[in-house]
């Protein structure tokens, strides 16, 4: 069935090229099962080149939306977005978004009833339990897609609303993905994207762990008991502020509420991995291009010893980027470089990893 999709769409995309041939050059074409699109550079001497792209585009059904890559030159390279006529109206409710972040609450209600001493197995009714771990763990996640998804529609890039990943893990979640529909146009929308989604979520977790920790206690260590959660130099320090200098032979027992802002912490430097298209990849790849392959293989490398000698769930995320590329791909028009501004935030972005990297999360 995808052969023969795949088979119409490359149909479409010839006919698409032969009627456009003298009006544009094609410098690019990515498509997808239902999208199609074409970076164009317009033949000189056509000022009404996007009329006659509508135009002719038209008889066959099909319509454009215009994108520059370059706002600065209104005649220069643009990414064509090709769509089908009738397409352009009627939204659809997204139900697998919703019926996702429903599962997605009640599994982190679950997590958070049972850290509270509450089975919603055997006490359904008492789920809400739970509440004081899951708002603010999904306050976070909310926050850090919806800072891709605002960001992304900002700057013209077509994406879906978050899809949340409910899950049987100490969390209650995976998490959550977006997924992107259209290229990157330059290095200055991978840093817009890449960069807000984590630093919204960091600035709400930070939030979060202060207002968590002001309900936490300090106990006498009982050797064998509970998990032990590794510190972040984030951590350490807003717990220095919170709850003072713990004594020697005492721990914090984190409220359920601390433990979520952990979370998002240890969530937040996992994506600025500076790996793939991972957010720290995309991050990267927008501050130093094509050198950002070579930091994603160090990194990767550096995961090896961590995995051997701190904490073995290092191997599963080696595992991962041996899937996935290490490298992040170009943009359209990668030579639009970043002004100081976006320069700024990416090393903002950075340092968050740096304040955040745990490198034994669980013992």
């Amino acid at each position: 069935m995808w052969q023969k999709r795949r088979i119409e769409l490359q149909n479409r995309i010839r006919i698409i090229r032969d009627v456009l041939y003298d009006i544009l050059d094609i410098q690019n074409i990515i498509f997808s099962r239902k999208d199609i699109f074409l970076k164009a550079l317009p033949y000189p001497g056509f000022e009404d080149w996007k009329e006659r792209v509508t135009h002719r585009l038209s008889p066959l059904g099909y319509y454009a939306e215009f994108d520059p890559l370059d706002p600065s030159q209104p005649n220069g390279p643009c990414l064509l977005h090709i769509k089908k006529l009738g397409n352009e109206t009627g939204k659809q409710i997204p139900w697998a978004n919703i019926i996702l972040f429903v599962l997605t609450v009640i599994s982190t209600l679950s997590a958070g009833a049972l850290m509270n001493q509450v089975n919603p197995l055997s006490n359904p009714l008492l789920i809400y339990k739970g509440a004081s771990f899951a708002v603010p763990l999904l306050l976070i996640l909310l926050f850090h897609e919806f800072g891709h998804y605002i960001e992304s529609r900002k700057r013209g890039i077509k994406v879906s609303l978050p899809y949340f990943i409910p899950g049987p893990t100490l969390f209650g979640t995976f998490g959550a993905v977006i997924r992107s529909k259209s290229p990157f146009k330059s290095r200055r929308d991978l840093m817009d994207v890449g960069a807000t989604g984590p630093i919204a979520g960091f600035v709400v977790a930070v939030i979060v762990v202060m207002v968590g920790l002001s309900r936490s206690h300090v106990v006498p260590v009982v050797p064998g008991e509970g998990l032990t959660l590794g510190d972040s130099l984030i951590f350490k320090l807003l717990s220095g502020i919170m709850l003072g200098n713990v004594p020697e032979g005492h721990t914090v027992v984190l409220s359920p509420t601390a433990f979520a802002g952990w979370a998002g912490i240890l969530v937040t430097m996992l994506n600025l991995l500076p790996i793939g298209q991972l957010d720290g990849g995309h991050i990267i790849y927008a501050l130093l291009g094509k050198v950002q392959r070579k930091i994603a293989l160090l990194a990767t490398l550096a995961l090896v010893p961590l995995g051997y000698f701190l904490w073995s769930g290092w191997f599963v995320w080696v595992v991962l980027v041996l899937l996935i590329k290490i490298g992040h791909p170009p943009t359209l028009n990668d030579d639009l470089l970043l002004d100081t501004r976006r320069k700024m935030i990416g090393w903002l972005a950075m340092l968050i990893f740096v304040l955040s990297f745990t490198p034994v999360p669980i013992k």
